[in-house]
């Protein structure tokens, strides 16, 4: 099949998913590599298609946030605090949809998340862990923002109250 086809193919795969599908599942379902797949989404993005890539796999972006509350959070803490506000947050049924730093260089970087379980985080850690990669935070002294989604604005400021208690919110707020 032909790069356009599969293109075609993968966005139709991704638009009727309401879940991540990861560059693995997809390759296997379509017969090639997953980093002809990596490609794939590089040129799906580049024509415009605004496909988000989670630590669980692609998703379109008006499907991530469709009919729910988003908002920033303000956060602080050691990277040996990850999982726990982590597994917070989630336990509060919210969607860590990202994580967010302002680098001195290269000014405001996005790592995409799409946490919404313990399992999701889990796995989160332990790809950092075996790709021994950092988390962004780390550039700023542990201080980042996470862009959260909740049922509502209670729903929020219920995540907020939890947030500031457990001490993981900037400046204690």
């Amino acid at each position: 099949m032909d790069g356009n086809l599969r293109r075609i193919k993968v966005l139709a795969m991704i638009k009727g998913s309401d879940r991540a599908l990861s560059a693995s599942f997809l390759a296997k379902e379509l017969g090639v590599s997953r980093q002809v797949i990596v490609g794939d989404v590089a040129l799906l993005r580049a024509e415009g298609t605004e496909v988000i890539a989670t630590a669980r796999g692609y998703i379109l972006d008006n499907i991530a946030k469709k009919n729910q509350y988003t908002r920033k959070i303000a956060c602080q803490h050691t990277s040996e605090q990850t999982i726990e506000e982590l597994y917070l947050l989630v336990d509060l049924g919210v969607c860590v949809d990202d994580v967010v730093i302002e680098h001195e260089v290269y000014g405001e970087l996005t790592g995409y998340l799409g946490i919404e379980s313990r399992a999701d985080a889990d796995l989160f850690i332990k790809k950092l862990e075996v790709s021994q990669s950092r988390l962004l935070s780390e550039l700023t002294m542990g201080i980042h923002l996470h862009t959260v989604t909740c049922r509502n604005k209670e729903h929020f400021d219920e995540v907020m109250s939890a947030m500031e208690k457990a001490g993981y919110l900037v400046n204690g707020k």
